[in-house]
Protein backbone atom coordinates (compact mmCIF):
# COMPACT_ATOMS: atom_id res chain seq x y z
CA UNK A 1 0.00 0.00 0.00
CA UNK A 2 1.32 3.15 -0.91
CA UNK A 3 0.57 6.88 1.03
CA UNK A 4 1.86 9.02 -1.43
CA UNK A 5 4.91 9.43 -4.21
CA UNK A 6 7.26 10.41 -2.72
CA UNK A 7 10.82 8.75 -2.00
CA UNK A 8 11.90 7.74 1.31
CA UNK A 9 13.36 10.59 3.34
CA UNK A 10 11.62 12.53 0.93
CA UNK A 11 8.40 14.96 2.32
CA UNK A 12 7.28 15.42 5.65
CA UNK A 13 9.32 13.97 8.42
CA UNK A 14 7.39 12.58 11.49
CA UNK A 15 7.67 15.03 14.78
CA UNK A 16 10.05 14.55 17.67
CA UNK A 17 7.13 14.15 19.86
CA UNK A 18 5.04 11.74 17.98
CA UNK A 19 8.47 9.51 17.31
CA UNK A 20 9.33 9.70 21.30
CA UNK A 21 5.83 8.51 21.90
CA UNK A 22 6.08 5.62 19.78
CA UNK A 23 9.27 4.04 21.17
CA UNK A 24 9.32 3.06 24.63
CA UNK A 25 13.02 2.84 24.47
CA UNK A 26 12.37 6.82 24.77
CA UNK A 27 10.16 7.04 27.22
CA UNK A 28 11.03 9.04 30.80
CA UNK A 29 8.92 10.04 33.56
CA UNK A 30 7.32 13.44 34.94
CA UNK A 31 5.55 14.43 38.05
CA UNK A 32 3.09 16.46 38.11
CA UNK A 33 3.08 19.61 39.92
CA UNK A 34 -0.56 20.86 39.02
CA UNK A 35 -3.41 18.72 38.16
CA UNK A 36 -6.35 20.06 39.53
CA UNK A 37 -7.34 23.87 39.53
CA UNK A 38 -10.40 25.79 41.36
CA UNK A 39 -10.02 29.16 39.58
CA UNK A 40 -13.20 30.41 42.08
CA UNK A 41 -15.85 32.37 40.32
CA UNK A 42 -15.25 34.23 36.69
CA UNK A 43 -18.03 36.81 35.35
CA UNK A 44 -19.45 36.35 32.19
CA UNK A 45 -16.90 37.54 29.77
CA UNK A 46 -14.01 36.76 31.57
CA UNK A 47 -11.01 34.93 29.64
CA UNK A 48 -9.23 33.08 32.24
CA UNK A 49 -5.62 31.39 32.00
CA UNK A 50 -5.17 28.55 34.11
CA UNK A 51 -1.19 26.70 34.59
CA UNK A 52 -0.28 23.09 35.16
CA UNK A 53 2.98 22.90 35.68
CA UNK A 54 5.12 19.72 35.78
CA UNK A 55 8.71 18.53 35.66
CA UNK A 56 10.68 15.95 33.89
CA UNK A 57 11.34 13.93 36.27
CA UNK A 58 13.33 10.82 34.28
CA UNK A 59 16.50 11.03 32.20
CA UNK A 60 15.37 11.19 29.08
CA UNK A 61 14.01 14.30 26.95
CA UNK A 62 10.22 14.59 27.71
CA UNK A 63 7.93 15.86 25.10
CA UNK A 64 4.27 16.95 25.17
CA UNK A 65 2.66 15.05 21.93
CA UNK A 66 -0.43 16.68 22.51
CA UNK A 67 -2.83 18.87 24.91
CA UNK A 68 -6.37 18.71 23.74
CA UNK A 69 -9.40 20.55 25.89
CA UNK A 70 -12.63 18.81 26.45
CA UNK A 71 -14.65 21.80 24.56
CA UNK A 72 -14.48 24.64 22.69
CA UNK A 73 -14.42 26.96 24.80
CA UNK A 74 -10.66 26.34 25.87
CA UNK A 75 -7.59 26.56 24.30
CA UNK A 76 -4.07 24.48 25.12
CA UNK A 77 -1.00 25.64 24.94
CA UNK A 78 1.95 23.58 25.68
CA UNK A 79 6.08 22.95 24.90
CA UNK A 80 6.65 21.60 21.23
CA UNK A 81 10.16 20.92 21.93
CA UNK A 82 11.76 18.54 24.30
CA UNK A 83 11.92 19.35 27.97
CA UNK A 84 15.19 17.73 29.24
CA UNK A 85 15.26 15.87 32.43
CA UNK A 86 14.87 18.03 35.81
CA UNK A 87 13.58 20.84 34.13
CA UNK A 88 9.76 22.35 34.53
CA UNK A 89 6.91 22.99 32.17
CA UNK A 90 3.58 24.49 31.95
CA UNK A 91 0.24 23.26 29.76
CA UNK A 92 -1.38 26.27 30.26
CA UNK A 93 -5.48 26.94 29.62
CA UNK A 94 -7.05 29.76 28.24
CA UNK A 95 -10.69 29.50 29.14
CA UNK A 96 -12.93 31.86 27.53
CA UNK A 97 -16.60 32.33 29.70
CA UNK A 98 -18.17 33.65 26.38
CA UNK A 99 -18.62 30.52 25.13
CA UNK A 100 -19.50 28.85 28.26
CA UNK A 101 -22.88 29.13 30.37
CA UNK A 102 -23.58 30.77 34.00
CA UNK A 103 -23.02 28.23 36.72
CA UNK A 104 -20.52 26.00 37.64
CA UNK A 105 -18.27 24.07 35.56
CA UNK A 106 -15.75 21.61 35.18
CA UNK A 107 -13.37 21.31 32.20
CA UNK A 108 -10.75 18.84 31.23
CA UNK A 109 -6.94 18.81 28.74
CA UNK A 110 -6.01 15.70 27.36
CA UNK A 111 -2.65 14.90 28.02
CA UNK A 112 -0.50 12.88 25.58
CA UNK A 113 3.21 12.55 26.60
CA UNK A 114 6.45 9.92 26.20
CA UNK A 115 6.38 8.77 30.07
CA UNK A 116 6.50 5.34 31.43
CA UNK A 117 3.80 5.05 34.07
CA UNK A 118 0.98 6.56 31.98
CA UNK A 119 1.22 8.39 28.31
CA UNK A 120 -2.66 9.27 28.75
CA UNK A 121 -3.01 12.30 31.95
CA UNK A 122 -6.23 14.66 32.29
CA UNK A 123 -6.03 17.62 34.13
CA UNK A 124 -8.98 19.06 35.23
CA UNK A 125 -10.00 23.15 36.05
CA UNK A 126 -12.99 24.25 37.64
CA UNK A 127 -15.44 27.09 39.22
CA UNK A 128 -18.92 29.31 38.77
CA UNK A 129 -19.06 31.87 35.77
CA UNK A 130 -21.72 34.56 37.48
CA UNK A 131 -23.47 37.20 34.93
CA UNK A 132 -22.52 40.65 35.73
CA UNK A 133 -24.95 41.70 37.78
CA UNK A 134 -24.29 38.50 40.22
CA UNK A 135 -20.71 39.70 40.51
CA UNK A 136 -21.47 42.31 42.69
CA UNK A 137 -24.43 40.99 44.64
CA UNK A 138 -22.10 39.00 47.27
CA UNK A 139 -18.97 40.99 47.62
CA UNK A 140 -16.34 42.46 45.84
CA UNK A 141 -16.10 41.32 41.92
CA UNK A 142 -12.83 38.70 42.32
CA UNK A 143 -10.52 38.97 38.74
CA UNK A 144 -9.66 36.01 37.07
CA UNK A 145 -7.62 33.67 38.77
CA UNK A 146 -7.65 35.47 42.17
CA UNK A 147 -8.26 33.51 45.36
CA UNK A 148 -7.06 30.37 43.34
CA UNK A 149 -7.15 27.35 45.10
CA UNK A 150 -4.31 24.78 44.21
CA UNK A 151 -5.30 21.24 44.68
CA UNK A 152 -2.12 18.75 44.29
CA UNK A 153 -3.98 14.89 43.83
CA UNK A 154 -1.12 11.97 45.65
CA UNK A 155 1.10 10.87 42.57
CA UNK A 156 1.36 6.76 42.33
CA UNK A 157 4.66 5.34 41.49
CA UNK A 158 4.33 2.14 39.75
CA UNK A 159 7.81 0.12 39.91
Amino acid sequence: MVGCKNKPGQGATMPKAVAAAGDTATYTTIQWLDTLENVGKLTFGDVATIKFRFMNSGTKPLFIVSAEPGCGCTIANYPKGAIAPGIEGVVTAAFDTNKGQVGAFRKSINVITNTRQSTYKILYFMGQITSAGEATKGGPEKKPGEGKTRVNLPQKKIS
